[in-house]
């Protein structure tokens, strides 16, 4: 194996998507190109791994489970193909019990209008049309430098929406959803949690709740039709295929290799240093870590102190767990009628409670931000081995999980590690009471609790944005973070954290245009 070099032009630390989409643009551009990660394997949290002890060929995406949100533009411009499957249905809202009500929503829209009230109809039709006109005019601005809201609004956004779209950003999902006048108060509620709170440390009527929910929109991949696909082999073959990119272009790329500080020299960064002592000098260090973890490694007041200091304010950590899951078998949904289409592939919705639905997610929130965990937390659930059978291992297990928004990072009074294990027990006795026996078809469960996120993926206060969702724009962290030579190109970086890559690309944008090349 080549060793790591004691010089390089840029050096890049991690090996997430935005790395790596960075490394491709910057040595296709002639720079000599190190990226050094700590982990085992690349792709951070965007990986396909093999958790399960009791069944070891069962590939799991463990962290970042859907692809939806990657410009098709950038995958042009790096001129790769990552290929996917398409989930359809892509929603399922299950009822309890034979002939209780239950959505199954699809590529049929006329299907999916006949499950919905007249009033619920007209105003998901009415929702799709202003989120997709929206979507479409946002697209542009995301494979640029950030602007502030209201300049994006100006640039981007055609006139008739553009208040519509600073009253989005800047405001919570559930005033958002409720101009729209939906009848179902649990409709209301799934597009709520799927898009408004997914990731966040937020509850419902939040401000910049709305900017998640518009950014979870964002799907324009070819074949998508707005819904979120399937990586074919898992997450892990996004990784995959920008780390052969990267190499074809000349870049190096190093696992075991964790960072330990970066070097400063004459006001500049110069490279930095390894946990095993090593150095790596270069005129050009990119952050493809979380902002926190980066800001972390520079000596201590060598970035301009308004950055550490707006950084340091919009801090959060992690809310959400991840309960992987190797199942024996499919659930069975006794609400489904014989002949329904399958509902696995799709997103399976569970919003359990016996009050109102929002005023289950807001009581949820009052739990989390109480340190408590909640008795009857929102639930998106995942089954994709149906639709992508090259996961599944010779016995047959399906890889599973449960997506679980919101818990506190530790709980008040306890610990994980206490609490885990019961947790875990009460969140699969909520998937019986959807889908009668699940509990007895789990072979295996790798459970990630927010601190285990930050264990496992190295993500700092184990959030899976890196920085909130409910933070837009330029009050992300800069591409140039004001020190020469140190840049930052991660999932806190604009547009926003999830699976997109366009960070990594103006990263490395801006690099080479500082660098004149």
């Amino acid at each position: 194996m080549t060793s790591i070099p004691d010089r390089a032009d840029v050096v890049i630390i991690g090996a997430g998507h935005n790395a790596l989409v960075s490394a491709i643009l910057l040595a296709r551009a002639g720079l000599d190109v190190v990226v050094l990660e700590a982990a085992p394997v690349l792709g951070g949290a965007t990986r396909t791994e093999r958790p399960f002890a009791e069944a070891p060929g069962l590939g799991q995406s463990t962290g970042s489970y859907l692809l939806g949100l990657m410009p098709p533009e950038l995958l042009r411009t790096l001129d790769v193909r990552i290929p996917t499957l398409r989930r359809d249905p892509h929603y399922f809202l299950p009822g309890i019990g034979p002939g209780s009500a239950y959505l199954l929503f699809g590529a049929d829209g006329d299907a999916n209008r006949r499950q919905l009230s007249d009033r619920d109809a007209a105003a998901d039709e009415a929702l799709a049309c202003e989120i997709g006109a929206l979507r479409a005019d946002l697209a542009p601005s995301w494979l640029e430098e950030p602007l502030p809201v209201e300049e994006i609004a100006e640039r981007h956004i055609r006139p008739a929406l553009q208040s519509t779209f600073l009253d989005l950003v800047r405001g919570s999902v559930a005033g958002y959803l409720g101009r729209f006048g939906f009848k179902s108060e649990l409709l209301v509620a799934m597009y709520a949690v799927t898009d408004g709170l997914s990731g966040l440390n937020a509850g419902p009527d939040d401000p910049g709740t709305g900017h998640n929910f518009l950014v979870h929109n964002m799907c324009r991949l070819p074949g998508s039709d707005g819904t979120w696909l399937i990586a074919e082999g898992g997450m892990g073959t996004v990784a995959r295929v920008f780390a052969g990119a990267a190499r074809a272009a000349g870049a190096r790329l190093f696992t075991d290799a964790r960072v330990t500080a970066v070097t400063v020299d004459g006001g500049a960064a110069s490279g930095v240093v390894l946990a095993d002592g090593r150095a790596v000098a270069a005129s050009v260090v990119l952050g493809g870590c979380d902002p926190y973890r980066l800001m972390d490694l520079v000596p201590a007041g060598s970035l301009p102190a308004a950055l550490t200091q707006r950084m340091a304010a919009v801090k959060r950590p992690g809310t959400t767990l991840k309960v992987n899951l190797a199942l024996r078998g499919l659930p069975r949904f006794p609400c489904l009628p014989e002949g329904a289409p399958s509902p696995f592939g799709s997103t399976i919705h569970l919003l359990p409670g016996d009050a109102s639905p929002m005023a289950n997610l807001r009581r949820m929130w009052a739990d989390v931000q109480a340190g408590v965990l909640p008795a009857e937390p929102t639930i998106e659930w995942y089954l994709h081995t149906t639709v992508d059978p090259s996961l599944r291992d010779e016995a047959g297990h399906h890889s599973s999980a449960l997506f679980v928004q919101s818990v506190p990072f530790e709980p008040a009074g306890s610990s994980w590690d206490h609490e885990l294990s019961g947790y875990v027990d009460a969140l699969l006795a909520l998937c019986d009471r959807y889908a009668p026996g699940t509990s007895d078809l789990v072979a295996g469960v790798f459970p990630l609790t927010p601190p285990g996120i930050e264990r496992h993926f190295g993500i700092t206060g184990g959030h899976i944005h890196h920085v909130d969702n409910t933070v837009a724009f330029d009050q992300r962290m800069p591409y140039f973070t004001g020190l020469d030579g140190l840049y930052h190109g991660s999932a806190g970086a604009h547009p926003a954290g999830s699976v997109i890559g366009a960070a990594g690309h103006n990263a490395a944008r801006r690099i080479l245009r500082d660098l004149a090349l």
